[in-house]
């Protein structure tokens, strides 16, 4: 049966809305808010900026938490759905068979299965306060005048929340980012030299850049995988009170992975970053506290061999996996008392017949939202501190800082008191899971840093110095940006505001740097190369490791490590290298001494070839920006054949792997895109309650067409930041654009 062109065509154009989205202005975005009506005790003032940044103005609690997710939903409905189904492991209803593997991966994984505990643990309070914030997102999606232009594209309905949800979603910014380091060695097991690998990658402690392929580093690489941030004390600020600063590592997309808000009720006075569809400042200032934080990398998760125990109660149940344009995908999902069985997902790199669980911290009740909530609160460092008794996943250093001038660390996790201090492999028997995961150190059992004496504490998601009697981890970043930012701090015997912010530029790799001395003085010592590459050598010779886009160093480093490394470690490609040899932080640590156990006349031949490739590369690609970009794009640039639509800009970058100015790559000799790195900052000076400074990569709005779609962009590039101020007057002067929420009758 044909259909009628009138009907094809009324079906295709709401997808073109997407595609060609129309522009819409800020006042039309501000005005398509739903006002009227509203299930409010009293009347809410929102307003917005010319960024349609929006501050709220409640006279309740229970209206602050209905108008903030009223307007959660309002910016960035789309995103919300797309996160929905990413945590329910329904990806596969708006991609087609694509990710079918993905979406059982999800539903194994089952990131809410914890959640209808999770509301009964919490204080009644907080439970009102996120029921109230879950009305507000469904008023929105009941009332909202159009759907977002990506509904129609990617076949979605519009759905009503639930709390359930909304802790679901708040668990995917929870995820493991050890199970990057955990999946990929599963893979490696069937080495000849896994001991060594295993044993190397104990020794370097420190795990593989999210960004690859595979379904766990696409999960894990939305996480709150990495970040800078750092404290200072009033003695070491120029305008006498604390400071903080901090930018977050994420996957680079649009919507940014924040948005940034201000809020004002009788119990909350806040401004900073908030993760859609979550109620809370995840990353702020109060009026008498500041605080940002790093993915502690702690260790919440361990592999278990179930393979020869009868008693492990496994269960197994059908699923199926919607799949638009094609039939339903049917699958099998097993759990045990020790989680579930995620050796039954495809490409994870399980032995045959090893039955394989995942013991999860993040599968058992903890209170994320309420902790962030009475960290808002909070009225002092240790006031703070105690807010995250109850936190658990994902582990976090958090810093902090008061109006009295102290700042401080705290280790925000909920983590098994195992007895062994490093894991005899990726896989541990269940004997030792039972033994490892039978008491729990919380918060307060963890180390409690305080007004230090060199008069600042910074964390970029390296080793904690004071590890204390319970395990916090085995794999971390390397050191390489906590030491950039104590060089950069003990440096100077005052920080400014303006300091902080020209240290968020910083794109100098000291690893780097060494390492690449060390490749020149091994082909100095070959005489046969006396004349290869005499361009790039030079070009090499006393570079002090930046990678600042107009630098030319960085374009013959990274080509020499793209040819030697495969030849190195014998593989033809990058992709068939080891875990552990793709891993930056582990490399420069061994690349030198294996470098040179190679035969003379072997050596000399592969780094002839490198600096032939980086020669030609120099003509190619004058300065690293030349090769090295940002793109800034929608999550729906991933689409087959239509995701070219969604690619708004791209750009030369500065910054590397694990420059303090993060703009994560893999090897690379030609012209490639980081997808992992800085994408949103703060900065805060405790001095003034208007002094608070944000910016995303991206823009406020996620509505395709919006004003403020993409328009920090440009901002970010610029270093420049948008003003979150605290007092009264100075939001109305700031927030120029008001709208009244009006209680219905």
């Amino acid at each position: 049966m044909s259909v009628p062109w009138p009907s094809a065509l009324a079906a295709v154009l709401p997808a073109c809305s997407a595609i060609w989205p129309r522009q819409v202005s800020l006042g039309e975005r501000v005005d398509a808010l739903p006002r009227t009506g509203l299930p409010l005790r009293a009347p809410v003032t929102v307003r917005f900026n010319d960024r349609q940044v929006p501050y709220l103005e409640a006279a309740t609690d229970h209206d602050l938490a209905f108008a903030l997710g009223l307007v959660h939903a309002h910016l960035r409905l789309g995103q919300l759905e797309l996160l929905r189904h990413l945590v329910q492991g329904r990806i596969s209803e708006m991609a087609g068979p694509f990710t079918n593997d993905l979406d059982h991966a999800l539903r194994t994984l089952d990131l809410g299965r914890a959640a209808a505990r999770i509301l009964a643990v919490m204080d009644p309070g907080d439970r009102a306060f996120l029921s109230a914030f879950v009305d507000g997102l469904n008023w929105t999606v009941a009332n909202a005048r159009v759907p977002p232009p990506e509904f129609a594209l990617l076949g979605l309905r519009p759905e009503p929340f639930t709390a359930e949800v909304v802790i679901a979603m708040s668990r995917l910014a929870g995820v493991d980012v050890n199970w990057l380091v955990l999946f990929p060695l599963l893979k490696a097991r069937g080495r000849p030299d896994f001991e060594a690998i295993w044993a190397r990658t104990l020794e370097a402690g420190c795990g593989i850049t999210p960004g690859g392929p595979s379904w766990e580093e696409r999960l894990v690489a939305g996480s709150r995988s990495g970040s800078n941030a750092l404290v200072v004390s009033p003695a070491r600020s120029t305008t006498g009170a604390a400071l903080i600063a901090g930018d977050a590592h994420l996957g680079i997309t649009l919507p940014n992975f924040w948005l940034l808000a201000g809020l004002s009720s009788p119990s909350y006075h806040a401004v900073g970053l908030m993760i859609p569809g979550v109620p809370v400042v995840a990353v702020g200032r109060s009026e008498r506290v500041a605080w940002g934080g790093t993915n502690m990398r702690g260790a919440s998760s361990d592999l278990v061999d179930l393979t020869h125990r009868d008693d492990a109660r496994i269960t197994s149940r059908p699923i199926r996996i919607r799949t638009r344009g094609f039939r339903d995908a049917r699958r099998t999902v097993r759990d045990s008392r020790f989680g579930p069985i995620v050796s039954d997902l495809r490409g994870l790199g399980a032995q045959p017949g090893e039955t394989l669980a995942l013991r999860w911290t993040g599968h058992d009740p903890s209170d994320e939202t309420g902790a962030f909530l009475r960290a808002m609160r909070a009225r002092d460092v240790d006031e703070f501190r105690d807010a995250f008794a109850g936190f658990a996943v994902s582990p976090q250093n958090m810093l902090a800082a008061d109006v009295e001038g102290n700042i401080a660390h705290v280790f925000a996790a909920r983590l098994p008191r195992r007895t062994w201090r490093a894991p005899p492999g990726p896989v541990i028997d269940a004997d030792l899971a039972e033994q490892g995961w039978a008491a729990f150190a919380g918060t307060r059992d963890l180390p409690y840093r305080k007004n230090p004496p060199e008069g600042f504490l910074a964390s970029a998601n390296d080793r904690p110095a004071a590890q204390g009697e319970v395990p916090l981890g085995w794999f971390f970043s390397a050191r390489e940006r906590v030491e950039r930012l104590r060089e950069l701090l003990g440096n100077r015997p005052q920080v400014s505001p303006e300091d902080l912010k020209a240290l968020q530029r910083d794109a100098v790799s000291r690893c780097a740097r060494d390492l690449a001395a060390e490749l020149l003085a091994q082909m100095d010592g070959v005489p046969s190369l006396a004349r290869r590459g005499p361009t790039a050598r030079a070009t090499l010779r006393g570079w002090d490791g930046s990678y600042d886009a107009g630098e030319a160093a960085p374009v013959v480093f990274e080509t020499l490590l793209h040819r030697l490394v495969p030849v190195v470690y014998g593989a033809r490609r990058i992709g068939e290298l080891p875990p552990h040899v793709q891993s930056w932080s582990v490399l420069v640590k061994v690349l030198p001494a294996d470098l040179s156990t190679m035969g003379q006349a072997s050596r000399a031949a592969a780094f002839g070839r490198a600096l032939d490739a980086a020669e030609r590369n120099l003509r190619r690609y004058p300065t690293w920006g030349d090769m090295h970009k940002l793109e800034v794009a929608s999550v729906l640039s991933r689409l087959p054949i239509l995701g070219r639509a969604f690619r708004h800009a791209r750009f030369p970058a500065s910054g590397s792997r694990e420059t303090i100015l993060k703009t994560a790559h893999g090897f690379a000799d030609r012209e490639h895109v980081a997808s992992y790195g800085s994408q949103a900052r703060h900065v805060s000076d405790l001095s003034d309650p208007d002094e608070s400074w944000f910016v995303l990569l991206g823009g406020e709005d996620g509505w395709l067409g919006s004003d403020t779609f993409r328009d920090q962009v440009d901002v970010w590039r610029r270093s420049e930041y948008v003003r979150m101020p605290l007092r009264p007057q100075t939001v109305a002067a700031e927030f120029p654009h008001v709208v009244t929420l009006e209680p219905g009758r």
